[in-house]
């Protein structure tokens, strides 16, 4: 039933392909092979995601179950669909753990680590302390789109009260990585929290900092870009942010 299952989505899937939107697609994603892409659209993926789950629901079938253990996948497109299903059908924090926790090792580009958006986090039900110490065992992974996505979650789901707490902030800062994926989400959330959160996270960009909360200076300064670029953020506060702009010989 599964090798079935995931004939019919494949072929679906090749039945949608527009090669124009491969080809714009490839040059936004650049590190992901241009031949394991056929140039779907994202609110084509969401509206067939939708369809596989009420086709199951209707025929009692078990094809988006099915399709979500079959990893890994070929291609770009299916995984992006495997986020798509996984934000709509897991119904707990500990069932989102095990299955991002299958399918986070094999993401590999922005677009696909971006569209995981699971609402379970966000429910009343879920335990933010159990999901907030999942976070920090993601962003210790050493894997470039696994903390990407434990810091892109933080942004999404702990920015706001009664879930932010200013230790969230040490969290972010204390990653160190090269990878321009992982520091540019570290500045998106540092931006982010600035315009949420100002009091405590500006603090981060003050010339004496606190060591824990001490960015490296291409993070820093693409924070306080990303933060000027925002509407969120008032002019006269976005004019003492570029005050704060460190010089440095890495841009």
């Amino acid at each position: 039933m599964a090798i079935v299952g995931h004939e019919v989505i494949a072929g679906h899937l090749h039945a949608l392909a527009d090669t124009s939107y491969k080809a714009f697609n490839a040059a936004l994603i650049p590190n992901v092979s241009p031949e394991t892409m056929l140039g779907i659209r994202v609110p084509q993926l969401r509206s067939y995601a939708k369809e596989l789950l009420r086709s199951d629901m209707d025929g009692g079938t078990h094809v988006v179950e099915d399709f979500l253990e079959a990893l890994p996948h070929t291609l770009f497109e299916e995984n992006m669909l495997h986020a798509m299903l996984l934000n709509l059908t897991v119904h707990s924090a500990d069932e989102a753990f095990r299955m991002l926790d299958r399918f986070l090792p094999h993401v590999d580009n922005w677009a696909v680590c971006d569209a995981l958006n699971v609402r379970a986090f966000r429910s009343s039900k879920a335990d933010s302390h159990a999901v907030l110490r999942k976070i920090n065992a993601w962003t210790g992974s050493g894997d470039t789109y696994t903390i990407r996505y434990a810091v892109d979650l933080l942004m999404k789901d702990f920015l706001d009260d009664p879930r932010f707490d200013p230790e969230q902030l040490e969290l972010v800062a204390g990653i160190r990585s090269d990878d321009y994926y992982v520091n540019m989400v570290r500045a998106w959330y540092v931006a982010t929290a600035l315009a949420k959160q100002w009091d405590a996270t500006i603090v981060m960009l003050f010339p004496d900092a606190p060591g824990e909360l001490r960015l490296d200076d291409w993070t820093h300064n693409k924070s306080i870009q990303k933060a000027c670029e925002s509407r969120r953020i008032t002019a006269e506060r976005k004019s003492y942010l570029r005050t704060l702009k460190r010089n440095s010989h890495r841009e």
